[in-house]
C-alpha cells in the first residue's frame, strides 16, 4: 500500500505598503494533524475566514487557532486538505464511543451520529455547512444514509449538510481538498 505523504505548498498573497500585490508566505501548511493515530486521516489546515464578506488585510497571517476544528467559524469559511489512508481494521473496528471521542478532539461532538443501530459507517457525521470536496489524487467512497458512490481524481462533491462518511477501499492514499462554508438548515 502506498501511504507516503507528498509535500505541497500553501502560497498566501497580500499587499505591500504601496498596495502592490506580494507573496506573504510560501511554505508547506503550517498546521497538520493526524486524527485517531495510525490508519486515520491527516488534516492539513490551509486557511479560514472569520466572516462573510471576508475581510481582506494587506498582510494576512494565520489566525489564532491552535487545534484542529472540523467546522468553519460562524459565518466564515475553511479550506483544508485531507489525506485518507486505505481504510484498515483501525477504522472498521471503531466503537460508537471511540468514534465519538475522535469527533470530540475536533470540537465536533455534535456532528457525530453513527451510534445509531445499523449506521452504514462508524464515522457518519453531519455538519451545518455546505462543503465543496475535490478529489486531487486517488479515489474514495462517499457513504450517505441510503447510498454510496465512488469519487475519483477530478470529481467534485457538493455536500449540503448531509449525513456522510468517507471510506478509502482503494489500497492507496486519497487526497481531497475541502472548502467548508458555514450554513444554516432550513428544515
Amino acid at each position: 500500500m502506498d501511504q507516503q505523504q507528498t509535500t505541497f505548498r500553501r502560497i498566501v498573497t497580500g499587499h505591500d505598503v504601496d498596495h502592490k500585490s506580494i507573496i506573504v508566505s510560501d511554505a508547506p501548511p503550517a498546521f497538520t494533524q493526524l486524527i485517531g493515530g495510525p490508519g486515520g486521516p491527516t488534516f492539513f489546515e490551509m486557511w479560514h475566514t472569520m466572516e462573510t464578506p471576508a475581510l481582506i488585510h494587506p498582510q494576512p497571517d494565520d489566525l489564532d487557532e491552535t487545534k484542529l476544528v472540523l467546522a468553519p467559524p460562524k459565518n466564515g469559511t475553511r479550506i483544508r486538505v485531507i489525506e485518507f489512508p486505505p481504510e484498515g481494521n483501525e477504522i472498521k473496528s471503531l466503537t460508537g464511543i471511540t468514534a465519538a471521542e475522535k469527533f470530540k478532539t475536533m470540537g465536533a461532538e455534535n456532528a457525530f451520529n453513527s451510534s445509531e443501530e445499523g449506521a452504514p459507517h462508524s464515522l457518519m457525521h453531519r455538519t451545518k455547512t455546505v462543503d465543496y470536496g475535490i478529489v486531487l489524487e486517488g479515489e474514495i467512497i462517499m457513504i450517505l444514509d441510503r447510498e454510496e458512490t465512488t469519487i475519483k481524481a477530478g470529481d467534485i462533491v457538493i455536500q449540503n449538510g448531509t449525513n456522510h462518511a468517507w471510506a478509502n477501499r482503494s489500497g492507496k492514499i486519497c487526497r481531497m481538498a475541502f472548502v467548508l462554508i458555514d450554513g444554516q438548515f432550513t428544515f
